[in-house]
């Protein structure tokens, strides 16, 4: 692949016929993709904790119910234990890549120190977890119709409620996927 075809900044539509439980009917942010494979976190579905929980469990202090409320992603099946903040750029953290001018993803403590004494990021969603795969995996998965992509959108990551963003994500590439079966074919 050259690298304009690359879909990094892209969210990643499961089609109606993936029915891997990990991804059926999943949004995924890719943060990276290049020719040695592909990084991303699933954006709509939940894990069993609370923002608050991570803190505690982590030793960070916060007096913000909200915060300690906010919910926290279920990023993908590798690496379940480990932390992903997708955010907007501002303040700079120890460990944060740049997916675009809009969206940063961080996984370092002090972005998470920063947003319980709320001077983190101004949107941001937390996930444990992300989804892999190895060099032209994901391009054979799209060949094979499991996914459609289309350029991210910030809105659909902090805006979009959970249960809207598969249909809203496919809209944004003029696809209902309502309309869609659940198998496929290959002319």
């Amino acid at each position: 692949m050259i690298s304009s075809s690359y879909l990094a900044n892209h969210l990643l539509i499961a089609m109606p016929g993936l029915d891997d439980p990990n991804f059926s009917r999943g949004v995924t942010f890719l943060c990276q993709h290049n020719a040695d494979g592909a990084l991303g976190i699933v954006v709509n579905r939940l894990s069993n904790y609370r923002l608050g929980e991570v803190l505690e469990q982590m030793e960070i202090a916060t007096d913000d119910a909200t915060l300690a409320q906010m919910p926290v992603y279920a990023g993908g099946p590798v690496q379940m234990d480990r932390g992903f903040v997708v955010h907007e750029p501002g303040d700079s953290y120890d460990s944060t890549f740049k997916v675009s001018d809009e969206l940063c993803v961080t996984t370092s403590r002090d972005v998470l120190a920063a947003m319980a004494v709320g001077r983190g990021p101004r949107r941001a969603l937390v996930a444990l977890g992300y989804a892999g795969w190895g060099a032209g995996q994901l391009e054979n998965e799209i060949r094979e119709n499991s996914w459609l992509s289309v350029p991210s959108s910030a809105s659909i990551l902090f805006e979009t409620p959970l249960e809207a963003r598969w249909l809203a994500a496919a809209q944004l590439a003029g696809v209902d996927m309502r309309l869609l079966t659940d198998y496929a074919g290959h002319a």
